[in-house]
């Protein structure tokens, strides 16, 4: 049964078809029994074609349903003329009313409109009843209208309720393009952030480099043990500087420039301090603890741990609520750094971390896993049970090759 109806959707004129020869079938046996069609007027000869062209207005209805209509209205007048009276293939001039009402162009719905309230008073006068009264007649005129009234109602319902739905499907989307454009622009406006925030972590350790470059060769003679400690930590923040630069570089796009905005000092895990006391002072409390023992760390690490505090805290800051609190913990594994930042307000929507940052610079989640994921960490974000929610990151200490 499904494949047949989906055969029959695929094939609405063949459905049509077979109608229109039930109805052309039905009339034309109709007339041949009968043997004359109104009042002992012979006109089998007449009714055979206006039946056959009837049946065609049913089967070529949706291909074109204007021409359907005109075709339909000249058949009418031609059974007015002709004193062809009505059969079951005039019930074609119902189907074309709805269908022009619902699929045809205005001037063709508002034609069939009209036509449909004609067709009965035009009929009842053409063919009246005499032992009928006036009134009867009448009542069997409004009768007859009813039904092409309510098929046009009905075409016009359909034709509403499309546009409706093709509107919908319409904003659904450009919204998705919106999206997808926004979420483009905020990984690149992301990225370019990134790359500025790299100039300082090289120039740091390249400075460093050229300090105790220039230490160790004026000690090399007097003081070699000095001198072999500076080369080693020329040794260590050199591949430092190496390791940051080839795993941020090589997902910024080469030539990318960020005009404006000024290189700051680079924050790190021990200003994550400075900025939870920065909140507290704003009004929300935090909680803060430091587990594991604390060690040197790389200065993507450190900056991506601070930014994801930042922006969890700023989120839970805006969207918490006035009694809101949270709490942050930083945990020092052998092999990386675990971070977990927790409220118990209601909470953003996660749509809101997706599409963009509380504070309209980090773009929410969108920042958050483009950091996390420059030094091969892992994020993970959502709502806490009860309310609230979470964010817990692991950033290794060593990049993944």
């Amino acid at each position: 049964m499904q494949r047949l109806y989906d055969f029959l959707r695929r094939h609405p004129t063949w459905v049509d078809g077979f109608w229109a020869l039930v109805l052309s079938g039905i009339s034309v046996v109709a007339g041949t029994t009968s043997g004359e069609n109104h009042e002992g007027t012979d006109s089998l000869a007449l009714l055979v074609p206006i039946a056959l062209l009837l049946g065609l207005v049913v089967a070529l209805r949706r291909r074109m349903p204007e021409r359907m209509l005109l075709l339909a209205g000249a058949i009418g007048l031609a059974q007015l003329v002709l004193d062809v009276a009505t059969t079951a293939a005039d019930f074609a001039l119902l189907v074309i009313v709805y269908t022009v009402a619902a699929t045809g162009a205005r001037w063709a719905s508002r034609l069939g409109l009209g036509m449909g309230l004609c067709a009965a008073t035009l009929a009842q006068l053409r063919w009246q009843n005499e032992e009928t009264s006036v009134a009867g007649n009448v009542a069997m005129v409004v009768f007859q209208t009813v039904p092409f009234a309510l098929a046009w109602v009905l075409g016009d319902s359909v034709r509403t309720r499309r546009a409706y739905f093709a509107q919908l499907e319409e904003r659904a989307a450009r919204l998705e393009k919106e999206r997808e454009a926004q979420a483009k622009v905020a990984v690149a406006a992301e990225r370019a952030r990134i790359a500025r925030e790299l100039h300082d972590v090289v120039a740091h350790n390249v400075s460093v480099m050229v300090v105790q470059a220039d230490g160790a060769a004026y000690v090399l003679d007097a003081a070699p043990d000095q001198a072999k400690k500076a080369l080693e930590t020329i040794s260590s923040t050199g591949r430092q500087a190496l390791a940051e630069m080839r795993r941020l570089l090589g997902v910024l796009r080469t030539g990318e420039h960020q005009e404006g905005g000024e290189y700051v000092p680079q924050p790190d895990v021990e200003q994550i301090e400075d900025l939870v006391q920065q909140c507290r002072g704003s009004g929300l409390p935090v909680d803060f603890k430091v587990e594991g023992t604390p060690r040197p760390l790389p200065s993507g690490v450190e900056l991506t741990a601070y930014r994801i505090v930042q922006e969890a805290l700023t989120n839970t800051r805006k969207h918490g609520g006035p009694n809101a609190g949270a709490s942050v913990r930083l945990v020092y594994f052998d092999d990386g750094l675990g971070l977990l930042v927790e409220d118990d307000g209601k909470g953003a929507p996660h749509e809101l971390y997706e599409e963009g940052g509380a504070d309209g610079g980090g773009h929410g989640l969108i920042g958050m896993r483009e950091r996390v994921g420059m030094v091969g960490g892992t994020l993970d974000a959502g709502p806490r049970p009860g309310g609230g929610f979470r964010i817990s990151a692991l950033l290794p200490l060593k990049p993944a090759h």
